[in-house]
């Protein structure tokens, strides 16, 4: 939508997070899944002797959630489709075409010369 300037609008509720804020978000959910993995290989430790099957699936957690964690944090961003774009276009004018200036040239012009 033009305005009086001719400059061009854009929507801002369709914006994306900002770039800051979506890797302060990405970095959080690593150090929690990270977290989780430490707390997990640490709990497997402790408790190999007295808890032998629940130490293997503790082990096995801490072993899967590096990779797990490296996915999530590599996401990157995503747009959102559900939001409407955020760049509303300048209307175009149509313009004459070229076939119609042609016609009219053609309809000028005698007969038998070019």
């Amino acid at each position: 939508m033009p305005k009086r300037g001719g400059t061009e609008v854009f929507r801002i509720t369709g914006a994306r997070q900002g770039l800051a804020d979506d890797v302060r978000g990405r970095q959080r959910r690593y150090v929690i899944s990270m977290t989780v993995r430490t707390l997990s290989v640490i709990a497997a430790a402790v408790l190999w002797n007295v808890e032998r099957h629940v130490a293997i699936v503790a082990l096995a957690l801490g072993i899967l959630l590096p990779y797990v964690a490296v996915v999530i944090a590599n996401a990157g961003r995503e747009s959102t489709p559900s939001l409407p774009s955020t760049f509303v276009p300048t209307p175009v004018r149509p313009a004459l075409g070229e076939a119609e200036a042609t016609e009219e040239d053609d309809a000028e012009r005698p007969h038998g010369r070019n």
